[in-house]
């Protein structure tokens, strides 16, 4: 498996692991006010980045591209930022706001960029 599969498949099952944690203590305290930071890590830091290492994996020439190791980053970084910003914002703070913008426009550069991978004729094809 390249090493970039490997580093969005692991850091998305870091990311469930924290989505579950995050899960299991709303369901105990019966506090769910965080339920849409929670949702947005598993869907964007789980689901997104499993497929896009999925992805990767099954397209071995576009895995190893500097285009897909920035996409890792620009990814990861945005999901740093945004799902903080989104707890604070949900908590009601008003930097939160801001931060869960910046990381939101952030992720989505991120997809962006996973989509010129997917459509750009991978290295050595005519």
């Amino acid at each position: 498996m390249p090493r970039i599969s490997q580093w969005f498949i692991g850091t998305a099952v870091i990311y469930v692991i924290i989505g579950m944690v995050g899960g299991i203590i709303m369901g105990a305290k019966q506090d769910f006010s965080l339920a849409p930071a929670h949702a947005h890590l598993n869907l964007i830091g789980w689901v997104s980045l499993a497929l896009m290492g999925f992805y990767y994996n099954a397209n071995r020439e576009k895995a190893e591209t500097r285009l897909a190791t920035v996409q890792f980053w620009v990814s990861t970084i945005g999901l740093w930022i945004m799902i903080p910003g989104l707890v604070l914002a949900l908590r009601m703070v008003p930097a939160g706001e801001p931060i869960v913008i910046a990381g939101s426009i952030i992720t989505l550069i991120g997809m962006i960029l996973f989509a010129v991978a997917i459509f750009r004729r991978a290295p050595g094809r005519a």
